[in-house]
């Protein structure tokens, strides 16, 4: 089962990095973290993945006073989806026209909401920037929702002022990520594998249950 959850990861995190370089190639806005991104390696001179590793180790960071602490999906994370970032902006051509470009937001997407589903999926620890929005959340009791919007508009406008591309490809992730993460992911989730212990316990839970006349 570890083999599995390893394996499902490192694939979900590569198509990341891939989607992503998709989306910086269809020249029509990034997502909030990424426009971040674009605009930090464009005033810095870096790569593009270079920045992304840099970055999310910077928030790893801020980790620590919000006690949150990385699993093995965290680190790899910080370091993969920028190394394949790199690698997807030195093969997919930049495209000129309209519908390819189009074309090419969408499947990266699309492509981005299976590679969220299968690292998140494979549970085995958030990326450095959702863990900072679910430990934001659980140390101030601000909703996970309010805390994950407050923090991209912060980097959004960042980002916007570093020289970020934000267009309509930004509204679009923005807006349908998290429902194509949430039609994948129980697809993806690989289920948790209990003791001989634990599996008897429940058992003996239902029967149990099953044995006590309705009220």
């Amino acid at each position: 089962m570890m083999t599995r959850r390893l394996l499902q990861l490192l694939i979900g995190l590569a198509l990341y990095g891939i989607s992503l370089a998709m989306v910086i190639r269809a020249s029509l806005g990034t997502a909030p973290w990424d426009v971040f991104h674009q605009g930090l390696a464009g005033r810095t001179g870096l790569s593009l993945g270079t920045v992304v590793i840099i970055v999310s180790f910077l928030v790893l960071l801020l980790w620590i006073p919000l006690r949150q602490w990385p699993g093995v999906g965290t680190v790899c994370n910080a370091v993969l989806v920028g190394v394949f970032a790199d690698v997807g902006l030195a093969l997919i051509p930049r495209f000129e026209h309209l519908g390819g470009q189009a074309g090419l937001l969408v499947g990266a997407v699309l492509l981005n909401g299976v590679a969220s589903a299968m690292y998140i999926g494979a549970r085995l620890g958030p990326g450095a920037r959702d863990g900072l929005m679910t430990g934001l959340a659980r140390r101030t009791g601000w909703p996970v929702r309010g805390a994950r919007t407050g923090i991209e508009v912060v980097v959004l406008g960042a980002g916007w002022l570093l020289g970020g591309s934000v267009g309509v490809g930004t509204v679009l992730y923005a807006l349908a990520i998290g429902p194509l993460v949430q039609l994948l992911l129980p697809r993806f989730t690989v289920p948790e594998t209990k003791s001989a212990g634990e599996a008897q316990a429940e058992a003996e839970a239902a029967a149990a249950g099953a044995s006590t006349p309705a009220s």
